[in-house]
């Protein structure tokens, strides 16, 4: 498709259209041709095989969402309000546990073998706990393959170098990290024991990064509405760059999740999800 941008000072597009062979002529935001500019753009493409698309001024809301509705013989956007509950949440919570569970007893042999791993290259538990909150503001426990030294959590507030913005906490090369941790950090495996999460109901195989209670603690007002669907084991945040996003990028992106999820986009994220463990960006 070929296309050609419009601009406020430029309102005939007949020749410059005809002259770049455009297909489609998108305008992006109309506030600065007026009501009048884009009428009289839409005359002067009258006659030419070019189709004229008008961007709706509305940010992360997905087109299922969207449809035209006539009002007195005037076409306007519907916006349809996002789902948090219903049929279609009760499909997801049961998608969620039956491949989780199916998952764990696939897995069960290699996830021992790791356990094993952890327990022999560091002293302490094979597993760390920490308290995550989740859908409603309501804590729970997560579960993670330990990927740092015992008491590695209580020595943070000593530390003054953050690689992470807004109310996160990273370090590319974090001290603490055990050698054999660096390794599952960087393939995800130490994400996996968050499939009994998913099979408790406390989280769900695809949704926004769950976040430790200091971090819900400066929130603002508009970050909270991560906390209306339950955290995922995967996400937009995770297929898009991980800890290599500004912290203002992860919330765009949850905020969009939340605002358009659907058993088909949770499908897209966890095919693409294959590809950025493979990748590897922002794995640390």
């Amino acid at each position: 498709m070929t296309a050609c941008r419009c601009s406020a000072r430029r309102t005939t597009r007949r020749p410059a259209a005809e002259r770049v062979g455009a297909d489609t002529v998108a305008v992006a935001g109309s506030g600065a041709l007026g009501d009048h500019g884009l009428r009289r753009l839409a005359w002067s493409l009258e006659g030419l095989p070019v189709d004229l698309l008008v961007a709706p001024g509305l940010t992360d809301v997905a087109g299922p969402r969207v449809a035209i509705r006539p009002v007195d013989g005037v076409p306007l956007l519907q916006v349809d309000a996002p789902q948090f509950t219903g049929w279609r949440r009760v499909a997801k919570g049961a998608f969620d546990r039956v491949l989780a569970s199916t998952t764990l007893l696939v897995l069960a042999v290699p996830l021992a073998l790791v356990a094993l791993a952890v327990r022999l290259t560091s002293s302490g538990p094979a597993c760390y706990r920490q308290t995550r909150v989740g859908r409603g503001g309501r804590t729970f426990r997560i579960w993670k393959f330990r990927t740092m030294h015992v008491g590695a959590d209580q020595i943070q507030h000593d530390m003054t170098h953050n690689d992470a913005d807004g109310v996160l906490f990273k370090l590319r090369a974090d001290p603490r990290v055990t050698r054999l941790g660096r390794v599952l950090r960087r393939w995800s495996i130490d994400e996996l024991p968050q499939l009994w999460n998913v099979v408790c109901g406390d989280m769900s195989l695809v949704g926004p990064r769950p976040p430790v209670p200091a971090e819900v603690e400066r929130y603002a007002e508009d970050v909270h509405r991560r906390l209306l669907v339950k955290p995922g084991l995967t996400g937009l945040w995770q297929v898009s760059g991980r800890s290599n996003l500004s912290w203002e990028e992860c919330v765009r992106l949850d905020l969009r999740y939340v605002e358009n999820w659907s058993v088909t986009l949770d499908i897209v994220i966890m095919a693409r999800t294959i590809t950025a463990v493979l990748r590897a960006d922002g794995a640390y």
